[in-house]
């Protein structure tokens, strides 16, 4: 569901996509501007959806383009949602971030932030002397809803 549109996300995303060298076109810009409205993940056929109701309208494949470039230079992270449906989310240049828990029936996605995990993943970090660059914690079930 779209939130309030974090602008200084969007700004470094397009910005980055230029220093890789794509240009300024409108899907691209169009892509990025629904991502900066949405405070976590969201599926390519959402964002399709949602695109499709904006005039100019932004075709499927540009969707997936947009989406396939952003991911190659580490400004979203792809996550599965459900078997054969990816997520897409905004990947924040402070690092802060959350973990989702994903209910295996509906797709529901509930976001979470735990301090005590990102303790422990720096712990066992440093106890298999391993540097961690990133991580994403995935839980899988079934939400209140389908229990």
């Amino acid at each position: 569901m779209p939130t309030k549109v974090d602008s200084a996300w969007a700004e470094h995303a397009l910005a980055s996509l230029q220093r890789a060298g794509y240009r300024r076109g409108g899907a691209r810009i169009a892509v990025v501007e629904a991502l900066a409205g949405h405070d976590c993940a969201v599926t390519a056929l959402d964002l399709d959806d949602e695109l499709r109701r904006r005039k100019p309208a932004v075709g499927r494949a540009s969707v997936y383009r947009a989406l396939e470039q952003l991911e190659q230079l580490g400004l979203v992270q792809r996550l599965e949602v459900t078997r054969g449906t990816a997520g897409y989310e905004r990947v924040e240049p402070g690092g802060e971030h959350h973990h989702h828990a994903i209910c295996r029936h509906c797709g529901r996605m509930v976001p979470f932030e735990d301090s005590s995990l990102e303790r422990a993943i720096a712990k066992l970090s440093g106890e298999i002397n391993f540097e961690v660059t990133d991580h994403d914690v995935v839980l899988r079930g079934l939400c209140e809803r389908c229990s």
